[in-house]
C-alpha cells in the first residue's frame, strides 16, 4: 500500500481547549457533553466563515488551520466572544471557558487531513499560556497581524514551554483582568506618572523618583479619589505613552503627570493634570519650596488636584494636613535613596537600603517614614530569608513600626510595617487592626489592602481576603504578588477556574515564580490535568532546587493547618511523590 503523501506549507494554526473540562464531567457528565457540542458549532461556523479548516475536535479540543493569519485571529475572536455571551446565562460553575493559542509555522499535511509537525506543537503550548477566555498568540504570528486588526495585543514576554527548545515570544489578548476603559466609580479616578527628572543630573534620578512616590501617597490619603499605585505606573518610566492609553490599561479618568528639578535645597515641581479619555489638559502649574517644607510642596499640588476635580476633603484628611513638620533635607536625601533600594526586591538592595536608611534617622530621629522603610526591609528579609534573617530580624520588624507611631501617630505607612510584622510572627489579630487602621489614614493603599488580605487568607476568613485582595489589584493592577496570594484564596475555596486565571497572570507577569508553579501544579492535581501540574512542579525545582513543602509549612502562619494537607494532596493526586 502507498504510503500517503505528506504536504509541507506554511498555515496559522488555531489551537483550543476547554478550561476545567475534567471537573466539569466529574460534575455533570451528560451536561458537559451537550455544552462542548454546542462549543464546537461555534468553532466551526466561524473557522469554516473565515476560511479555514478544522482539523480535529476530540475530547475538549478544537484544532483548525488557515491559510491567512488575519482569518486565524478573526476567527477566534470571534467564537470566544460568542462563548462568552452564551456563558453569561450559566451559572458560573457550568460555564464553558476556552483558551485559544495561533501561531504561524510550518505543517506536514497529509491526504486524509491530519496535520502535525513543529508550527502544531507551538501552537498548543501557546494555547497553554493563554488566559481562559481569551488569546495567546505567537510572536511570529504578531509581526504578520500587526495592526491590521482593531485588536489591542499585550506583551507576554518570552515564555519556555515543555518540549520546544526555544524561548517562544508570546502576545496576549486581553491582557486580564484590567479594565477595557476608565472604571465606573463614584469617584475620580487618577493615575499619577513618573516625573521627569529636569535636574541635569542623571544621579538625581532617584529623588524625581522619590517625589513621584510621595506625591502618589499624598493624594492617596484622599477619600474621595481613586489613586493608582506607585507599582503599576512606574511600568511607563522612561516611556512617552499616550495618557488615553494609559487611562485605559490602568482604568482611570485623569492622568498627572509633572517633572521635578532639584537645586540645592530648593526644590520644583512642574504637574499638569490630564483627562484621559480625551487627552486635553485640564491645569498646569509650578510649585517652588525649600526642602525642609517638601511636605507642604507635595500638599500643594494634592489641594490643587482635589480642587480640579471637586472633591471635598473630610475634616478628619483636613487636620492631618495642618501644621506638617519640617524635614532635614539630607535625611529626606537619604530616605528617599534607601526607599529606592527596597523596591529593588533584592538581597543586596536590602543592605544598601539599610545603611542608608540608619543614616536618615541619625540625621532625623523623629522622622517617621524611614523607621517604617525600616520595618519594610525587615519583613522582607525574614520572608525571603536574606541576610541571614532569623526570628530576632521580625522583632527588628515590630521594633522599627513602634518607633515609626511613636513619631507619627498617623503614618500609614507605619501601620503596614507593623501588619506585617504581625503577620509573619503569627499575630494575626493585631496584624489585621493595623492593616485596617493604614486604609483608615490611606483609602487607596494598595499594600495594605495585600496585607489585609492575607492577613485574613491566614485567618481563614478567605473570602474576605479574596475581596481585600481584588481592591489591592484595582489599585495595583501591576501587583503581580497579590495575585498569587488571590490565586491561593480562591483555590482553597474550590474556586478552580478563577485560581488558574490568577496564577497563570502571575506566570506571565513573573515567569521565573517557583511557588506560583507549585501552587498551579497542586491546583491541576484537582483539576485533572496531571501533565501540566508534573511539568509545573518540575519547572519549579528546576528554578528553585531548594524549594521545599515543609520549610512552606512552617512559614506560612495559617491558623488551620490543613491548608498543608489540600496543598499536599493536589500534587499527589498528580502523580507526584512529596
Amino acid at each position: 500500500m502507498a504510503e500517503p503523501e505528506v504536504r509541507q506549507r506554511l498555515a496559522a494554526i488555531l489551537a483550543a481547549d476547554v478550561v476545567g473540562y475534567s471537573r466539569l464531567m466529574g460534575d455533570d457528565e451528560r451536561a458537559t457533553i451537550a455544552a462542548i457540542n454546542r462549543c464546537r458549532a461555534v468553532f466551526r461556523e466561524h473557522i469554516e466563515a473565515n476560511s479555514g479548516r478544522v482539523v480535529d475536535m476530540a475530547g475538549d479540543a478544537v484544532l483548525a488551520v488557515f491559510a491567512s493569519v488575519s482569518g486565524a485571529v478573526t476567527a477566534g475572536l470571534a467564537a470566544q466572544q460568542a462563548l462568552q455571551a452564551s456563558n453569561e446565562a450559566l451559572d458560573e460553575g457550568r460555564r464553558m471557558r476556552f483558551r485559544v493559542g495561533i501561531n504561524l509555522g510550518e505543517i506536514h499535511e497529509a491526504d486524509d487531513g491530519t496535520v502535525y509537525g513543529d508550527g502544531v506543537n507551538v501552537a498548543a503550548r501557546i494555547e497553554s499560556l493563554a488566559l481562559p477566555g481569551a488569546i495567546a498568540i505567537s510572536d511570529d504570528l504578531y509581526r504578520q497581524v500587526g495592526d491590521r486588526l482593531p485588536i489591542e495585543w499585550h506583551d507576554g514576554g518570552e515564555q519556555r514551554v515543555k518540549n520546544i527548545a526555544r524561548a517562544i515570544r508570546v502576545w496576549h489578548w486581553p491582557q486580564a483582568p484590567e479594565a477595557d476603559a476608565p472604571s465606573a466609580t463614584d469617584k475620580p479616578s487618577i493615575a499619577v506618572l513618573p516625573f521627569n527628572n529636569m535636574s541635569g543630573d542623571a544621579e538625581q534620578e532617584y529623588f524625581a523618583d522619590g517625589m513621584t512616590e510621595d506625591i502618589i501617597t499624598d493624594i492617596s490619603k484622599v477619600s474621595g479619589l481613586l489613586v493608582i499605585a506607585r507599582n503599576s505606573t512606574f511600568a511607563y518610566k522612561g516611556q512617552s505613552p499616550d495618557v488615553r492609553e494609559v487611562s485605559r490599561h490602568l482604568g482611570v479618568r485623569f492622568i498627572l503627570e509633572g517633572s521635578v528639578r532639584k537645586a540645592g535645597n530648593r526644590v520644583r515641581i512642574n504637574a499638569q493634570l490630564i483627562d484621559g479619555l480625551t487627552g486635553a489638559h485640564l491645569w498646569a502649574e509650578r510649585y517652588d519650596g525649600d526642602l525642609e517644607d517638601i511636605f507642604a510642596v507635595q500638599d500643594g499640588v494634592t489641594r490643587e488636584i482635589v480642587a480640579a476635580l471637586k472633591v471635598t476633603l473630610t475634616p478628619d484628611e483636613e487636620s492631618l494636613r495642618d501644621g506638617r513638620r519640617k524635614v532635614n533635607p539630607e535625611a529626606y536625601d537619604w530616605y528617599v535613596r534607601g526607599r529606592a533600594e527596597i523596591f529593588t526586591l533584592t538581597e543586596q538592595g536590602m543592605v544598601e537600603a539599610r545603611a542608608k536608611l540608619e543614616r536618615a534617622i541619625a540625621l532625623d530621629p523623629q522622622f517617621a517614614p524611614a523607621y517604617a522603610s525600616s520595618s519594610l526591609l525587615c519583613s522582607i528579609e525574614h520572608m525571603n530569608g536574606w541576610n541571614g534573617a532569623d526570628a530576632s530580624r521580625l522583632e527588628s520588624a515590630v521594633d522599627f513600626a513602634r518607633k515609626a507611631l511613636a513619631a507619627d501617630a498617623n503614618e500609614p505607612k507605619a501601620y503596614h510595617a507593623m501588619a506585617l510584622s504581625q503577620m509573619w510572627l503569627g499575630n494575626l489579630g493585631d496584624g489585621e487592626a493595623a492593616a485596617l487602621r493604614a486604609i483608615a489614614l490611606d483609602p487607596n493603599f494598595a499594600g495594605a489592602f495585600a496585607a489585609l488580605g492575607s492577613i485574613r487568607d491566614y485567618a481563614g476568613k478567605t473570602e474576605q481576603a479574596v475581596e481585600a485582595l481584588q481592591q489591592a489589584l484595582r489599585l495595583d493592577p501591576e501587583y503581580n504578588v497579590a495575585l498569587q496570594f488571590l490565586g491561593r484564596a480562591q483555590f482553597w475555596l474550590g474556586h478552580y477556574d478563577e485560581a488558574e486565571v490568577a496564577f497563570k497572570e502571575r506566570l506571565v507577569k513573573v515567569p521565573g515564580s517557583d511557588m506560583t508553579r507549585a501552587f498551579l501544579a497542586s491546583l491541576y492535581g484537582y483539576t485533572g490535568q496531571h501533565q501540566e501540574a508534573r511539568r509545573l512542579w518540575q519547572e519549579s525545582q528546576d528554578i528553585n532546587p531548594d524549594f521545599s513543602v515543609e520549610r512552606l509549612r512552617h512559614v506560612l502562619p495559617y491558623v488551620d493547618t490543613t491548608w498543608h494537607d489540600r496543598f499536599v494532596n493536589g500534587l499527589r493526586r498528580a502523580g507526584l511523590d512529596v
